[in-house]
């Protein structure tokens, strides 16, 4: 049997959680078109009895810290590095390749590594050879996929239980992750955050589940949605509590989904300024 640490790196946007939902054929990640949308490490099995099984790990994008909860986004980046048995390393044909694949080269990993080549269906085909072309020296494996559209993914499964090492499972095969339910709930928030609002409001937002009651008939769930600054609470509620009856609306709908049980949402709007570089508010909501 097979097993091991699969971990994907790459920047924000390449598609890394796209990748991951479309590798386990489950929204594990929530996804976004906007940048940074991953700030946690997120891990995922993939079990096939006494084959293989794969831990997953989902990273933030590689950035330049600007604030403390980037410093603890990069430093779950650096321990996927360092129990990483096999790297995925996602870059967008859309973007700058050979800007990738240097950031790349300076992770200096020790493990076998595949690049994955994503967003295919963006591209013309003979643009698509020509990079392949350029990269085939440097890397020994190379996959192009469409993370959106499944292309290719189960090519990339292959190659990837090709170089996983023998082993044990870490975890029993009917677990899908280590991370508990009420995660998942706020990312789920979190996520209808981005679809609803722009500019700096997903970036300056955080979710902390408060209250996780399973009863009869329903869960009842409480939520506080952390912002910096009034202005961007007065956002949020929006004109006679326009805005935030959609995002409840949003999210309840799809954490029913996930939850496969009605549920009872309430959110509040809760000021935390400068959060984002507070270690000790950091910790307080999981970061």
């Amino acid at each position: 049997m097979k097993s091991g640490f699969v971990n994907i790196f790459g920047k924000p946007n390449a598609g890394k959680s796209t990748l991951l939902n479309a590798l386990m054929e489950e929204k594990l990640a929530i996804v976004s078109s906007k940048v940074q949308t991953t700030r946690h490490r997120i891990k995922a099995f993939l079990t096939k009895p006494n084959e293989y099984q794969i831990i997953f790990s989902d990273t933030p994008g590689i950035i330049q810290p600007k604030y403390k909860l980037h410093e603890r986004m990069m430093k779950s980046v650096k321990s996927a590095l360092e129990d990483a048995d096999v790297a995925l390393l996602i870059t967008d044909v859309t973007k700058n390749v050979e800007e990738d694949v240097m950031m790349f080269q300076n992770l200096k990993l020790k493990v076998p590594s595949v690049l994955v080549l994503n967003k295919t269906d963006k591209l013309k085909q003979d643009k698509l050879e020509q990079i392949k072309m350029l990269l085939d020296k440097s890397y020994k494996h190379i996959i192009a996929i469409s993370a959106l559209t499944h292309k290719n993914i189960d090519a990339l499964l292959s190659a990837v239980i090709e170089l996983l090492p023998d082993g044990e499972p870490f975890y029993n095969e009917d677990e899908l992750t280590d991370l508990p339910t009420k995660f998942f709930v706020s990312e789920i928030i979190r996520e209808k955050i981005y679809e609803l609002f722009s500019e700096e409001i997903p970036y300056q937002t955080a979710v902390i589940i408060n209250e996780f009651k399973e009863k009869e008939s329903l869960i009842k769930i409480q939520a506080d949605v952390i912002v910096q600054r009034e202005s961007q609470k007065a956002i949020i509620l929006g004109e006679s509590g326009k805005m935030i009856k959609q995002l409840g609306t949003l999210a309840r709908a799809d954490i029913e989904k996930f939850l496969q049980q009605k549920i009872f949402l309430q959110l509040f709007i809760k000021v935390k300024p400068k959060w984002r570089d507070n270690e000790f508010q950091l910790k307080e909501y999981g970061y």
